[in-house]
């Protein structure tokens, strides 16, 4: 691997946003083991993966000038939304900016399912304020709506082996990051065929968290609006990452998170993964 920007190559590259994160460094290594030439585009380059045919990129989502210059060249670009933060749609809007500037012709968005509006998961009203604008600046793009992520379920049980949260019954088709990278190599590597199409990408069920905690080795302990706010208080977190968490589960409740598709299937030619075989999966690789 190498930085630099190696103009000559880069109409051939796939530019790749959070290479060095969980679900963009999955992409890239999947890119690189077909032989595809990409450019990973980091804040911060010396975390980025090492990869044969790829070169680094600094492009930090919030300064629009290092963006275009990393993204100069580039026709295909994946983006993965930045991490959580207040003023996160503003820094989409920056890199989209950027992209549209540099010339970029297709931004691939890793988005969120159900995103909309008034969705009730909040996070998830960023996701489409951001396909939004991606649409608003006239750019081809494809739009992978994730469900939430299976390999971070265990994650909800607490030290004492409990999920708490306001999901009642409700379901969700949570989907293994995998198959997520799986959907995004298959676009990124034919994105002509799926310009303008939106992919809700989940798992082959949707569970409830009773079903999911059983699952985990853990047990569901169903809690109230107020008692899950009062019950992250001592996180000392802001208000807007409160809401966040909160409407996780309240996004469950209210069913917004349960519909299956079998758009991981339709792009990558094999079943989507169930939460069992994501965890035995992982347990046998330890």
């Amino acid at each position: 691997m190498s930085v630099g920007d190696d103009r000559g190559m880069d109409e051939q590259r796939i530019g790749v946003t959070g290479a060095s994160g969980q679900l963009g460094g999955r992409v890239a290594r999947r890119l690189a083991a077909r032989g595809v030439p990409q450019k990973l585009l980091v804040r911060d380059p010396a975390r980025a993966p090492r990869l044969p045919q790829a070169v680094t990129g600094l492009a930090p989502f919030h300064d629009g000038e290092a963006c275009r210059a990393a993204l100069a060249g580039l026709r295909t670009v994946l983006m993965v939304s930045a991490s959580e933060t207040p003023d996160r749609v503003e820094q989409h809007r920056t890199f989209v900016d950027a992209a549209a500037a540099a010339g970029v012709e297709h931004l691939v968005y890793i988005s969120f399912y159900g995103a909309a509006p008034d969705a009730t998961f909040t996070l998830a009203r960023d996701h489409w304020a951001t396909e939004e604008h991606i649409r608003s600046r006239g750019l081809a793009a494809t739009f992978l709506r994730d469900n939430l992520y299976a390999d971070f379920l265990p994650m909800l049980a607490g030290a004492d082996g409990v999920i708490r949260g306001p999901a009642g019954d409700g379901r969700v088709a949570a989907v293994a990051q995998d198959d997520i990278a799986d959907a995004a190599v298959a676009v990124l590597t034919d994105p002509a065929a799926h310009a303008g199409r939106t992919y809700a990408l989940t798992g082959p069920e949707a569970l409830t968290l009773a079903e999911i905690a059983t699952v985990v080795g853990a047990r569901y302990h169903p809690e109230t609006i107020e008692e899950a706010y009062a019950s992250r208080a001592s996180y000392g977190a802001p208000r807007w990452q409160l809401d966040a968490w909160v409407s996780t589960y309240t996004a469950i409740a209210a069913g917004e998170l349960a519909g299956v598709t079998t758009d991981i299937a339709g792009l990558t030619g094999h079943p989507a993964t169930s939460v069992a075989a994501l965890l035995a999966r992982s347990a046998s690789s330890r």
